[in-house]
């Protein structure tokens, strides 16, 4: 029986009175991701930054993702210097924490959207943010916000023992990069310590808008299925419908971040939901050549 106040959450399509309990906020993400699979889908993954263009603004433009066909939410916490982050995000970044946003407020929102949306939510966060509260606190606020997992771009599998402990306690999933460079001892750790999805990085550089696909990133998806079956997602530099719909031909699904932030600054909500209906449409309707 749970103390007077406390907030039982539930995950939604699962039953009060399910003896075997709601399954672990990482099993949900792959889930999810294994059922598009199975459909002959890829997954569209919608990033926005928490707090822009402020608090509220942001909770209402993930629904508005959620709503306009977004299979996974990663939400981005503004953080100070954001390693692979080119300008547009940098910039909503900024404003973000200017605005006083702050990780708390981040889980507010998180607890929030995870309580009216569907879509798996993921954060995508630097170490140093984890490494402040503790990744036991960490992993555990995330789980109990109703977060699925965590994409930490800059924690090599081989330097994460500690947050790969917490994730298990926690039950949710540690989503890891893997990069052109990698090497297969790389891609083998990344695929051993993981959950969730691996993040197939299509670009070395920043994040940005990239007027064609960097080249090796169908090799990369490739190399990364020899050592896992977990879905492989790509993304960083993925910024148009036809992008996102060549990258469904070959990988479980397509990450798209600066052009929904973008479009968002430019054009409000209408115009994110209808770029995100735009890139939906086209990564569910590509058809997959090996999948």
């Amino acid at each position: 029986m749970p103390d007077p106040g406390t907030e039982v959450r539930t995950v939604p399509g699962a039953l009060p009175d399910d003896p075997a309990g709601p399954p672990a906020p990482a099993e949900r993400l792959e889930g999810r991701l294994e059922a598009l699979r199975r459909e002959g889908r890829a997954a569209l993954v919608a990033y926005g930054v928490a707090g822009f263009p402020d608090l509220e603004g942001s909770l209402a433009a993930f629904r508005a993702m959620a709503e306009a066909g977004a299979d996974v939410l990663e939400v981005g916490p503004p953080y100070s210097d954001p390693l692979i982050d080119g300008p547009v995000i940098q910039r909503a970044v900024t404003a973000a924490l200017d605005a006083g946003t702050r990780m708390d407020d981040v889980l507010g929102l998180v607890n929030e959207l995870t309580a009216s949306v569907d879509a798996p939510v993921v954060l995508l966060v630097y170490y140093n943010l984890v490494a402040h509260r503790g990744p036991k606190r960490f992993a555990a606020e995330l789980a109990a916000a109703g977060a699925c997992g965590a994409v930490v771009p800059d924690l090599p599998p081989e330097e994460a023992g500690e947050w790969l402990e917490a994730s298990r306690a926690a039950g949710i999933a540690p989503v890891f990069l893997a990069a052109p460079t990698s090497s297969d001892t790389r891609l083998a750790a990344v695929a051993e310590a993981g959950r969730g999805f691996v993040y197939a990085q299509a670009s070395l550089g920043v994040t940005g808008l990239r007027a064609s696909l960097a080249a090796g990133i169908e090799e990369l998806v490739g190399r990364v299925r020899a050592h896992t079956d977990l879905p492989v997602c790509a993304g960083i530099g993925v910024s148009n419908a036809d992008q996102a719909a060549a990258v469904a031909r070959f990988a479980d699904g397509a990450i798209v971040g600066t052009a929904l932030v973008r479009r968002l600054a430019d054009a409000g909500l209408p115009g994110l939901r209808a770029l995100t209906t735009e890139l939906a449409d086209a990564v569910h309707t590509a058809r997959p050549s090996g999948r």
